[in-house]
């Protein structure tokens, strides 16, 4: 089973890399594969995450591309890989055991709900939290990375959500920037690095690849063509910020697997480990945490063992703390109870989902989240111009 190597070989460790340079020091050490003293030169360190983009997506389709020829090497995502943990360890610089954000569908124990976390709203729809008078800062408490560093920082991201709670809350001290098309996503970015001659981060996020994946697959041709897109679009983006001293890495938060109809397990069609529930399933449909009533977890055990076994491992959500999976050092108080009573980590390309009375199915075809090397190795690419 893969897992992070918060070590020196994560995300995390990146930005312990990046924030050395400007005067953040972490708990977590460098990464190795980009020491601090490699960026100590630069004028401006410009931070692309291209969501979705994967390692392993890059060395099957990437031949003389601009991920390709400048690829310093793979480095691991968060544990689970997905969105909604990633991103979060990014913007703050550490790790989900710190900052415990741990899926797109998280129980709040703090205000009784299960919430879709980064649109910071209720699982079954409605006005973010915060129309309710529950400020992100009472459930997010980690401090954004912008806000330790000691220059000038920009935000840039897509216009849709620009201005929502968590991006509000992570770019503290930043000035956030928005934009609609690619053209406009590059175009804000060289705005920043020629907004001034003093020293900058730049943190700059693209989500088409990954909205294409899910809909149509991580090996569809509208993905493989966006991904086209964005080598061609980049290679003449590094050519108009030439001899301005910046340097260029691009990351992605997760990589993506295409999941199948036979390989989805609909709760539904499980009475029986349904029935051992006492909330709708959280985390992801790769990884999933189960909050099991105290009298059912023998069934619940016992069906997973027996009835799921082909389809995933079964953990006592404990245990993968204790083992390191969300992070290193002191874990925030309230991870536990956001990752329920039990974990499923999905073999293959299996995955499962359950659906609120007032939703309708909506599959996915690309998925992420879980530990496969396709979705946990993320791509290290380091330009400098």
């Amino acid at each position: 089973m893969l897992k992070p190597n918060y070590e020196d070989g994560s995300i995390v460790n990146l930005m312990s890399s990046v924030g050395k340079n400007f005067g953040y020091k972490s708990k977590y050490k460098p990464l190795k594969l980009l020491h601090p003293s490699e960026l100590k030169n630069s004028k401006n360190i410009l931070l692309i995450i291209l969501d979705g983009v994967g390692f392993e997506y890059i060395k099957k389709k990437g031949n003389n591309t601009i991920f390709q020829k400048n690829l310093k090497g793979k480095i691991t995502s968060v544990f689970p890989p997905t969105t909604a943990a990633a991103i979060p360890s990014i913007t703050t610089g550490v790790a989900p055991q710190q900052h415990a954000f741990t899926g797109w569908y998280m129980h709040l124990k703090e205000i009784g709900i299960v919430s879709a976390i980064l649109p910071y709203s209720p699982r079954a729809g409605g006005k973010p939290f915060s129309k309710h008078k529950l400020p992100i800062e009472k459930i997010f408490t980690e401090q954004g990375f912008a806000s330790r560093l000691n220059s000038t920082s920009y935000t840039i991201m897509k216009r849709d959500i620009l201005n929502s709670d968590f991006t509000i809350h992570i770019s503290k001290k930043s000035k956030r920037l928005g934009y609609e098309t690619l053209n406009g996503f590059l175009m804000q970015v060289r705005k920043t690095i020629f907004s001034h001659n003093r020293r900058k981060y730049i943190f700059a996020y693209w989500p088409k690849f990954d909205e294409l994946s899910h809909k149509y697959g991580v090996k569809s041709k509208k993905s493989y063509n966006h991904f086209k897109q964005l080598d061609k679009k980049l290679k003449q983006f590094i050519k108009t910020i030439k001899d301005t001293n910046t340097t260029v890495i691009i990351i992605a938060d997760h990589g993506f697997i295409d999941t199948t109809k036979n390989k989805t397990i609909n709760l539904e069609n499980h009475p029986k480990l349904q029935e051992c529930l006492t909330l709708p399933l959280c985390g992801e449909p790769r990884t999933v945490y189960c909050y099991v009533h105290p009298s059912k977890t023998r069934q619940f055990e016992n069906y997973v063992k027996t009835k799921l076994n082909k389809a995933c491992y079964l953990f006592k959500s404990k245990e993968l703390i204790d083992k390191n999976y969300f992070g290193l050092f002191k874990s925030n108080p309230q991870l536990l109870e956001r990752i329920g009573d039990y974990v499923l980590i999905m073999k293959d390309n299996y995955m499962m989902r359950d659906t609120l009375l007032n939703k309708k199915p909506h599959p996915l075809i690309g998925n992420h989240g879980g530990i496969s090397k396709e979705e946990m190795y993320v791509p290290l690419v380091v330009i400098k111009t």
